[in-house]
């Protein structure tokens, strides 16, 4: 069974770096596939995917010898099953905020003993570069399961969390803490109070021994974040990529090309 490199260079303490894909474009999966990032994350929380085209994706991405992930719309079984059945090499899920919601996203991971997946599907072992019963033997030392923290509460029972058996990442979702964070009165919260819910969140992940990762905007934040000690970068999404890209050629012909504000994408 084909290795997954995120997962051994996570635990090896080494970052790994990767984008969103929040387009559901297996065209741009293809591309950027080949550009030189560790992992692509499929996002089927926010975005139109569905789970044909994520399964295409995967393979695509697979097909590129780079790791395919998969944020699933919510932490339930049935989601976190069907894009391991049709591929993905690991799964992010959104909003984990008690022990009790860690254990459930990591028990529908694993086959059992050691959780309460079901045995099926086919483009896993394809993706894996195995058979089937290889892959039923080894998925649960190969598969990559990485938890948000992107809530208030989720850093508030941060111990509890991060200490379930089986998580690979904690992923921070920065703008979703930041709107946990608000003030009755709806202000957003100040940089020290985010700063110090970060440092938390890091120090548990080391206490833990558990990677730390975060989404970032640019690459200097990215490098930023590594020097600090996270390991599970995200850079901006395909999306963004674009967007940035356009704006810069659009800015270099001057005039009045530049119609709208590229940065509230």
């Amino acid at each position: 069974m084909r290795p997954n490199p995120v997962k051994r260079a996570l635990k090896a303490g080494q970052p790994s770096v990767g984008t969103w894909l929040s387009l559901g474009n297996i065209a741009a999966a293809r591309f950027l596939a080949r550009a030189g990032f560790d992992w692509l994350n499929v996002d089927m929380e926010h975005s139109m995917a569905n789970i044909e085209t994520a399964a295409l994706i995967f393979g695509a991405v697979a097909d590129a010898k780079c790791t395919p992930l998969a944020r699933v719309p919510t932490n339930r079984l049935e989601h976190i099953k069907r894009v391991l059945d049709n591929g993905a090499f690991g799964v992010v899920v959104p909003m984990v905020n008690t022990r009790a919601e860690a254990e459930a996203a990591v028990a529908a991971c694993l086959y059992p003993p050691r959780g309460i997946r079901s045995v099926g599907g086919s483009q896993h072992a394809l993706n894996f570069d195995c058979t089937a019963p290889d892959y039923y033997n080894h998925a649960n030392d190969e598969l990559l399961i990485v938890l948000q923290c992107e809530h208030i509460q989720s850093v508030q029972n941060a111990d509890a969390i991060f200490s379930v058996p089986g998580i690979d990442a904690i992923f921070v979702g920065p703008n979703d803490l930041a709107a946990s964070m608000r003030g009755v009165d709806g202000k957003p919260p100040t940089p020290d109070a985010t700063k110090e819910a970060m440092k938390h969140i890091l120090a548990t992940c080391r206490k833990h021994k558990v990677a730390a990762g975060v989404h970032t905007s640019s690459p200097e934040e990215a490098r930023m974040r590594i020097e600090e000690g996270w390991q599970f970068i995200a850079i901006t999404s395909e999306l963004k990529m674009m967007l940035d890209g356009a704006g810069a050629v659009l800015r270099g012909l001057g005039g009045d090309r530049l119609k709208g504000d590229l940065a509230k994408y």
